[in-house]
């Protein structure tokens, strides 16, 4: 009986390079839209939890910013969160595909290395022809990962997804819960707000717009079957914000129109959405921008 079991609690904290399918996979093992997807590397800028309950466990995901070399202080700030998930792990899955070679970003996977409870997760294995070729990958990382477990899959497909979630639930330690038993994440409602209108930017606009954009929302206002949010859409200069807004404001208009529907989607009611751009020069080398967007974890 469920009653007579000890309750098991943990983090299981997601890391790997730009690209690899970190977000795809914390969705699938959430089983809800948390994280944003797009084809675009940076598409993830915070640490985002979500988190999965029954009887007698709760598992607390984290997706993390893909490993990067920083250019500027918004990276900086990105890096901190995926070395941050490193110090708090109960399980730590570093995700990397079949695409990627093994020697990218070196002295992160070095620190990965250093951890114990490690499953390193290859994922897009649909994309390869031959067994042959996944043996090779996999006797790689063996030689750079060698305390940790191996689990090829697809996120996507879900090929092979409930053994990773089986291994997961036998290595989380005895814990009462950290969090409600109801709670799906550890962020505001607003916060998912922003995050669709960053994704629909990704998807629209080319090039270094969609990353020197910030999404701000300064209204939500919720009723029984509504809800009218205003939010800001913050860009660095000038010419971006006549790009974003587009010819006639039609551009803009599209973000609102897709965004809008995957709002009312995410939360079951009917949604007024107002978008607006601002220039905030340079944010993304300021402290106090970053601060109040939500990059610090202090």
């Amino acid at each position: 009986m469920a009653e007579n079991r000890q309750h098991r609690a943990g983090f299981v904290n997601i890391v790997g390079n730009p690209n690899v399918g970190k977000s795809t996979l914390m969705n699938s093992l959430v089983g809800e839209r948390i994280s944003i997807i797009t084809s675009k590397a940076q598409t993830t800028r915070h640490r985002i939890m979500g988190i999965v309950n029954t009887e007698d466990m709760q598992i607390v995901y984290s997706d993390t910013p893909g490993v990067l070399s920083p250019k500027y202080k918004l990276q900086e700030a990105m890096l901190d969160f995926s070395k941050s998930a490193l110090v708090d792990a109960d399980v730590l899955l570093y995700v990397t595909d079949v695409v990627e070679t093994p020697d990218k970003n070196p002295d992160f996977v070095a620190r990965v290395a250093k951890e114990n409870n490690v499953i390193l997760v290859i994922n897009k294995i649909d994309l390869l022809k031959n067994q042959s070729d996944l043996e090779i990958i996999v006797e790689k990382w063996r030689g750079i990962l060698p305390n940790a477990e191996v689990i090829p899959l697809s996120a996507s497909l879900k090929f092979n997804v409930d053994y990773l979630l089986k291994r997961i639930q036998e290595m989380l330690p005895p814990s009462p819960p950290f969090f409600d038993k109801d709670a799906l994440t550890d962020r505001p409602a607003r916060f998912f707000v922003t995050e669709i209108i960053r994704e629909k930017i990704l998807l629209t606009y080319d090039k270094e717009i969609p990353y020197s954009v910030e999404a701000v929302v300064e209204k939500f206002d919720e009723s029984e079957n509504t809800i009218h949010i205003m939010a800001v859409v913050y860009v660095e200069r000038d010419s971006q914000k006549g790009i974003i807004i587009g010819k006639g404001g039609s551009a803009l208009k599209r973000v609102g129109m897709l965004a809008r529907k995957d709002i009312e989607v995410f939360f079951g009611k009917k949604v007024f959405l107002e978008l607006y751009v601002k220039v905030e020069r340079d944010w993304r080398n300021k402290l106090n921008k970053l601060k109040n967007f939500g990059y610090s974890q202090e």
